[in-house]
């Protein structure tokens, strides 16, 4: 399974932007869905993760109240709404999806991460 992140770009503080996860592939189901981002220079953090087999949402203690992670299983896609945007939320961001294949009419697991997008926040 093929994950494609989109949606990044370059917008001024206090500004929102939408990610988007697309997953290609005889995607069944999205069971975890996570949301990492890089800094220059820094390692890669969790930003946000969705469990949708039990139900539930975290995220890293910077973005609660402004980042809301989403998936549409018919869509194959996950989403990071991401609002009151700060430079310090400058980043690649990657998403990162465990769930269900179908693959020549069997089920089996899948890890993949999307290639990331880039977002920068500036005046």
């Amino acid at each position: 399974v093929q994950l494609q992140a989109s949606g990044g770009g370059l917008v001024q503080p206090g500004g929102s932007l939408r990610l988007s996860c697309a997953a290609s592939g005889d995607v069944v189901s999205m069971n975890f869905v996570h949301w990492y981002r890089q800094a220059p220079g820094e390692q890669r953090e969790l930003v946000a993760s969705m469990n949708n087999v039990e139900g539930g949402t975290n995220y890293t203690d910077s973005v609660k109240g402004r980042f809301f992670i989403s998936s549409d299983n018919s869509k194959k896609t996950a989403y990071l709404q991401m609002g009151s945007l700060k430079p310090e939320d400058t980043g690649v961001y990657y998403c990162n999806v465990d769930g269900i294949k179908i693959t020549r009419g069997r089920f089996g697991s899948f890890r993949s991460w999307g290639q990331g997008t880039q977002v920068t926040v500036s005046s």
